[in-house]
């Protein structure tokens, strides 16, 4: 059954179904080839641009926009309370703590005041009390505002959203 000749055919048939294999690769990357190399050696410029309007948003990012008072005249606690729904996995506002501080009464109380909470070092060191301003700021990048705090949320973009949820943390008493 398995002689010489049935091995060397089976041999063959493999070698061959290589050599296709190495030749339809070959003219596939003729074909589809954008390298430089393939353009007689010139560098291939790219066909049109998208505009993804980046450069604008760096630009919005550089202006300082409004003051926090002018935001916060004008804030909603609805809408921030609707904000704080990404705060919940982690603060709760029924006086309970949860994986961060409970936050009802945070508006004017010293930061890292919370009895019972287990604090980083950075921010038990850091002192003062959470007005609106120092919230703000917070809220915008926890850990580039105070580097080292155990607080992993990136924190708030839009100076809008932060406005509202310090309103809403404000109108829960403190």
């Amino acid at each position: 059954m398995f002689d010489t000749m049935t091995i060397t055919k089976a041999g063959g048939a493999l070698c061959g179904a290589f050599l296709i294999f190495l030749l339809g690769k070959m003219a596939a990357e003729s074909l589809y080839h954008t390298g430089a190399g393939g353009h007689g050696g010139e560098e291939a410029a790219q066909a049109y641009t998208i505009d993804t309007g980046a450069s604008e948003a760096n630009s919005a990012t550089a202006d300082a926009g409004p003051d926090f008072a002018t935001l916060f005249a004008a804030a909603d606690a609805g809408a921030g309370e609707k904000v704080f729904g990404k705060c919940k996995a982690c603060h709760k506002v029924d006086g309970t703590n949860g994986t961060g501080p409970h936050l009802d009464g945070v508006f004017d109380r010293a930061v890292a005041s919370v009895a019972g909470f287990g604090y980083s070092d950075a921010m038990a060191g850091h002192g003062g009390n959470w007005d609106g301003e120092t919230l703000f700021h917070f809220l915008e990048n926890p850990k580039g505002f105070i580097p080292g705090t155990k607080m992993s949320f990136a924190g708030l973009k839009k100076p809008e959203d932060r406005a509202n949820v310090i309103a809403y943390l404000k109108s829960l008493g403190g």
